[in-house]
């Protein structure tokens, strides 16, 4: 038994089953990067129009994340998790039965419940572990990210299966989400913090005393860090196979799983990032991940050019484009480190905000998400109004370098408000010899003084 009365057993039951339902929630999420190009097809969209289609569950999915959050920590995971679910599953399959685009912009504002299980997710699944241990559990449920990769991979097979119909791939989708919603009520318990408030007859509180943590800037920043590595990952695996079709003219199943080598690493090395936040600090960790994704969207922002130069001879003609494994190389990259960034700023949640998971988190996945609902919105725009490919990396080269100047900012201002003697100068070996010699001059002063005045009184003593 630990520190919260429960058993090993029980902790891995209910990070186990969370974790899998979570990718079950996160395939049927992320649907639309597959069967939304062949909607585009049949109702004749443009970029535009495609963005704000594939972009719509993310919507909801962001929305949802506070409101669910919230419930989870008075009513417990286990039962707001199930009900999730079981919902999200009658949404999918009502999809299927509508034609319009209006209405499927409305389905997809139901089928985007799933992505609101996260924010159950954190808050059912921190209650299992004691601090110390928080990153790499919620790091490991954070796994369930991979079913963005599944649907990538997966759903292209499924459509070839079902004969190259949408609404099948839906329906299995359906089928198989209601049946985990069920299963998991069946498997998992109600969570430690539950148990107990039920034991002691204690009141759950109220939604306003939930959302009071919100008053705090810091809540907004880790907000911002997780609009980045979570919404623009959720953005790209929504975007990949759109982008591989248009700008590589590769098939939809060839870009499909170039998309989910993108998207699994992004998803399965979050467990990874858990544990390098318990081991280095969620703050380095974060430092890594921006760093490097800066200099990747960077590389990856750069558009296919034909140059002409004038030659010794005459005009010179050649052309620079991202060869494709190179571009799809650096797709792997940024997944690897935006999984460890994803971690690393959960990590921080229980720490700072121990009694109110449920709607820190969900105010954080809340603004995350949102990343995912505009941002293929935007690449859309910019795809039609630019007409350049790249333009959707040039956007977040711009937001990660935001994002990384108000984080080192915070944390030096922070430093200085904890470590007053932090203000000065530092690291300036010049600087620290000059004081050790003004110390050491100061030091002779007062003694030659003391002596002097010694000698003085000595000789009134003897006149």
């Amino acid at each position: 038994m630990n520190n919260l009365n429960v058993t090993s057993g029980e902790q891995k039951r209910a990070l186990t089953s969370s974790t899998l339902a979570f990718t079950v929630c996160f395939a049927v999420w992320t649907i639309f990067s597959i069967i939304g190009l062949k909607i585009k097809t049949e109702l004749g969209l443009n970029d535009t129009e495609f963005g704000l289609l594939v972009a719509t569950p993310i919507l909801t999915g962001s929305l949802s994340r506070v409101f669910l959050g919230v419930w989870t920590d008075q009513y417990g995971g286990r039962l707001v998790f199930s009900l999730q679910m079981i919902i999200t599953a009658l949404a999918t399959f009502l999809l299927t039965k509508v034609t319009t685009y209006p209405m499927f912009l409305l389905s997809a504002l139901g089928l985007g419940l799933a992505g609101g299980s996260f924010a159950v997710g954190i808050a059912y699944v921190s209650t299992w572990y004691p601090s110390e241990r928080q990153g790499t559990a919620l790091g490991i449920f954070g796994m369930g990210n991979v079913g963005a990769a599944i649907t990538n991979f997966g759903a292209p097979i499924l459509l070839v299966a079902v004969g190259g119909a949408w609404q099948g791939v839906a329906q299995i989708y359906a089928i198989i989400l209601l049946i985990t919603g069920i299963l998991y009520f069946v498997v998992t318990k109600d969570d430690p913090a539950l148990r107990r408030r039920k034991a002691e007859g204690i009141k759950h509180a109220t939604f306003i005393e939930q959302m009071e943590p919100l008053k705090n800037l810091q809540v907004w920043r880790f907000s911002l860090y997780y609009f980045f590595v979570f919404g623009a990952f959720v953005a790209l695996a929504l975007w990949l196979p759109r982008y591989y079709v248009g700008a590589y003219g590769l098939e939809l199943g060839t870009a499909g799983m170039l998309a989910a080598a993108y998207a699994l690493p992004g998803s399965i090395f979050r467990a990874l990032g858990g544990w390098m936040s318990d081991i280095f600090g969620a703050r380095r960790v974060m430092y890594w991940t921006f760093i490097v994704c800066v200099a990747c969207t960077f590389v990856m922002s750069y558009p296919a050019t034909d140059y002409t130069i004038a030659g010794i001879e005459g005009p010179i003609a050649f052309n620079i484009t991202i060869p494709l494994w190179v571009f799809v190389s650096l797709t792997v990259v940024l997944g690897f480190f935006m999984s460890l960034g994803k971690a690393a700023v959960y990590k921080h949640i229980p720490v700072y905000y121990p009694n109110h998971v449920g709607s820190v988190g969900g105010i954080v996945g809340l603004i995350g998400g949102l990343g995912g609902f505009f941002l293929p919105i935007t690449f859309g725009i910019m795809n039609d109004l630019i007409g350049i490919w790249t333009s959707c990396f040039m956007l977040l080269t711009v937001l990660i370098g935001i994002a990384l100047l108000w984080m080192h900012v915070s944390i030096v201002r922070m430093d200085r408000k904890s470590s007053p003697e932090l203000r000065g100068p530092r690291y300036l070996p010049e600087l620290e010899a000059l004081i050790k010699q003004s110390e050491e001059l100061q030091n002779k002063t007062a003694e030659i003084r003391e002596k002097s005045e010694a000698v003085l009184t000595q000789i009134k003593q003897e006149t």
